[in-house]
């Protein structure tokens, strides 16, 4: 549950360290064949065994525990309607899943937001997966979402992060006029750029030289692709914060939490940074409320109603309200699973004691 609700903050760290995703002994990479498709069970859409020539496919990986992966999934979606008339094919390949009995309901609860193909992976002989290995672990990436989309002619043309594709990219592709090569050298230049200045970046916060830190960031966001825009966001409240101007810190916060009002995982996510960081010394209780409702309003699922509601507890009993914050507590306790249910009534216990648990 933690690592869920610290995902979208791991992405944003690793990018304002200047991380790259991306491994550097890489043996898949963009202009190559695309490996062979070894999925396990369709659980949604008919199976793909092979890539058709003239057809265009996306290969995203993801998770149902992974919290920017279902923010992602809408977007996936909107795209797959868009282009599926004119030959791209979408599989979501599920990998690194916990517990695979929760993909079909998954997938179910989600409805006409994600309509496309949805597999699980074949493990028979792999602890992680086929397609976790010959693709995933080929292509050095080691977070999820992660999209691999394939040409007409069955070779990886772009690989990243679902949200980062452009429509002009896939155009290119379905009509034989992307040249993958020229591509990849150009984001390679890109992520060079990002590379030094999220170094930069990095040594600054090290620092605590927050005013460099935020020119650095700035110099960031000019050259950073259009899908950084919210880890960029939520880097900027984090500096905001450490320099103790809160009411810029929250506008940020507040921005973004709007510009994602139907979306209960991110809700979640914005919601827990505020009231879990004991380093912020006026949290801004109130929206973190705000958005915590939010969350618990839209969750899809028992599990996911359970992980909200411990936020929502969080905050209310931050608030005063201490016995509503218990029995919200409570309810958490019994819509967990098994591996949450011990650290949630640990949390109970303590809200009983009139103690607010710390952040592990």
């Amino acid at each position: 549950m933690k690592n869920v609700r610290r995902s979208h903050l791991i992405v944003t760290l690793a990018l304002a360290a200047g991380l790259s995703l991306t491994a550097v002994a890489a043996t898949l990479n963009v202009g190559d064949p695309a490996p062979q498709l070894q999925t396990g069970k369709f659980v949604q859409g008919d199976p793909v065994k092979e890539f058709a020539p003239g057809k265009a496919y996306i290969v995203e990986f993801w998770a149902t525990w992974c919290g920017p992966c279902r923010a992602s999934i809408p977007h996936l979606n909107e795209t797959y309607t868009k282009f599926k008339d004119k030959g791209l094919i979408v599989i979501g390949q599920n990998c690194w899943e916990t517990d695979e009995s929760k993909v079909a309901p998954f997938v179910k609860s989600m409805g006409e937001t994600m309509t496309y193909r949805v597999a699980l992976d074949d493990k028979e002989g792999s602890e992680k997966g086929k397609m976790a290995d010959t693709w995933m672990k080929a292509a050095g990436q080691n977070g999820i979402p992660t999209a691999f989309l394939i040409d007409t002619t069955g070779h990886v043309a772009w690989i990243g992060h679902p949200m980062t594709l452009k429509e002009k990219t896939i155009d290119d592709v379905l009509a034989g006029t992307y040249n993958a090569k020229e591509a990849a050298a150009a984001e390679a230049k890109v992520n060079a750029q990002l590379q030094s200045l999220g170094a930069k970046l990095q040594a600054a916060m090290q620092e605590k030289d927050w005013d460099a830190a935020m020119s650095d960031l700035d110099e960031l966001e000019k050259v950073a692709p259009e899908g950084a825009a919210d880890s960029l966001s939520i880097m900027r409240f984090k500096i905001l914060a450490s320099k103790k101007d809160y009411p810029a810190a929250f506008k940020v916060i507040r921005q973004v939490g709007d510009a994602h009002k139907d979306e209960p995982m991110m809700q979640n996510e914005l919601a827990w940074m505020i009231v879990a960081d004991k380093s912020i010394e006026h949290p801004d209780l109130d929206l973190a409320l705000k958005m915590a409702q939010r969350a618990t309003d839209g969750a899809k699922e028992p599990s996911e109603k359970s992980m909200f509601m411990d936020t929502l507890a969080r905050v209310k009993f931050m608030q005063g309200s201490k016995e509503e914050g218990i029995a919200l507590e409570q309810k958490a306790v019994a819509l967990a699973g098994d591996k949450d249910k011990d650290k949630l009534q640990k949390t109970l216990d303590s809200y009983k004691k009139g103690e607010l648990p710390n952040v592990e």
